[in-house]
């Protein structure tokens, strides 16, 4: 398989993981482009073709990581908010349908940012990307034990904050 044709293929994944795994919607073209320049390069060193997306998700994974360590440094700051382009439809929305997406979108990326790097990762991987344990075992360079160790303590991180915002909502609602 060719760059071209990896790339065809790949960059919706790339895009949606670089944009999951916290990077802001200002820095996520750099980032994908960053991904693809290691990817034309490493291409060659591939020894599983069956194995690409983990191998590519990997990829995603260090450059994210590389790029929020460097930003920090650079700006004494803690990472953007994510902004998560993925509200898909059928058709055009209202402008309703619209603000629910909006709303949704928001309250992902700001779950997402709640947990830690390591929960976040495999979270994005399993739950958005829809890769499986053995993938994201792969791609993170982890036992495949602790791909599920990590993967059922992120969901339950996840749901409890999602559980606590949704109490603190109804709580603030109610008055």
């Amino acid at each position: 398989m060719g760059f071209l044709d990896v790339y065809n293929q790949y960059i919706s994944f790339v895009w949606s993981s670089v944009s999951r795994l916290g990077v802001g919607s200002d820095s996520i073209d750099d980032v994908v482009q960053e991904v693809f320049i290691v990817i034309h390069a490493r291409l060659h060193t591939l020894q599983q073709p069956e194995s690409m997306k983990s191998w590519i998700y990997g990829i995603v994974r260090r450059t994210v990581s590389h790029h929020r360590r460097s930003r920090r440094a650079k700006n004494g700051l803690g990472e953007n908010v994510a902004h998560i382009e993925r509200a898909r439809g059928t058709g055009p929305a209202t402008p309703l349908e619209l603000t629910e997406r909006t709303a949704q979108v928001e309250l992902l990326a700001s779950l997402l940012d709640e947990l830690d790097d390591a929960k976040r990762e495999v979270f994005v991987a399993a739950e958005l990307e829809e890769m499986t344990a053995p993938e994201i075992a792969e791609a993170l360079e982890i036992p495949l034990n602790t791909a599920y160790s990590r993967l059922r303590a992120a969901r339950q991180a996840f749901e409890e904050r999602l559980a606590r915002r949704v109490a603190s909502e109804k709580g603030t609602r109610g008055k």
